[in-house]
């Protein structure tokens, strides 16, 4: 991600809001994630957006929402929409929230950092996971790199390949629980669901013990 792609979604904030509306079409990942969850487990909303649909879905189903987005803009609108909700304006690369959350969620906003920059994010989302907690982020199918458009200006997006994620993923103490790539019940989105299956050692956000 560059500041570029910050600027465009600031820029074009309303708009992106108003193409993703309110219809949770990738429903069955989500609540395929919320059956991962512990009753009343926060959730990290990583690129939250506005809150809707994602957030309020999960939200209504009694899970604390944290809802953390790059944009301003966007994180002005969340609060409005979730206003019981924790919201904070913040990169997602340089992230450190100083808490465990029951779950992470990065949808549709993982895919826009560089392939160098998705490595280095696995251990951000190892910082801010509990033991047993759920992540489900989106990708590309296969490594690469592509521009996209949001209102007419370029949008950056890339992947890496599934064997570097499966990789970077079990380094950073998650097992895959499922990965389907162009799936075409959602979309076409290609998406990964795994699950922190043991403990790394102590996160560079813990406090030391005494």
């Amino acid at each position: 991600m560059t500041d570029d792609v910050i600027e465009v979604y600031r820029r074009h904030a309303a708009a992106w809001i108003a193409a993703r509306g309110t219809k949770l079409g990738e429903r069955g990942w989500i609540e395929r994630f919320a059956g991962l969850l512990a009753p009343g487990a926060t959730v990290l909303d990583i690129g939250c957006g506005s809150g809707q649909p994602v957030a309020r879905y999960l939200a209504d189903q009694g899970h604390p929402v944290t809802g953390v987005d790059s944009s301003p803009e966007m994180i002005s609108v969340f609060r409005k929409n979730l206003p019981d909700s924790d919201a904070v304006v913040a990169d997602m690369r340089s992230l450190r929230l100083g808490r465990r959350f029951g779950g992470v969620i990065a949808w549709d906003s993982f895919f826009h950092l560089s392939p160098d920059q998705q490595r280095l994010m696995f251990p951000v989302f190892r910082d801010h996971a509990e033991l047993a907690a759920p992540l489900l982020f989106t990708s590309g199918p296969a490594f690469g790199e592509r521009i996209g458009t949001l209102e007419g200006d370029p949008l950056y997006h890339a992947s890496l390949d599934p064997d570097d994620y499966r990789r970077l993923l079990g380094q950073c103490g998650f097992d895959v629980v499922a990965h389907v790539a162009v799936d075409p019940d959602c979309g076409g989105h290609t998406v990964w669901l795994a699950r922190v299956c043991f403990e790394t050692g102590p996160s560079r956000n813990d406090e030391p013990g005494p």
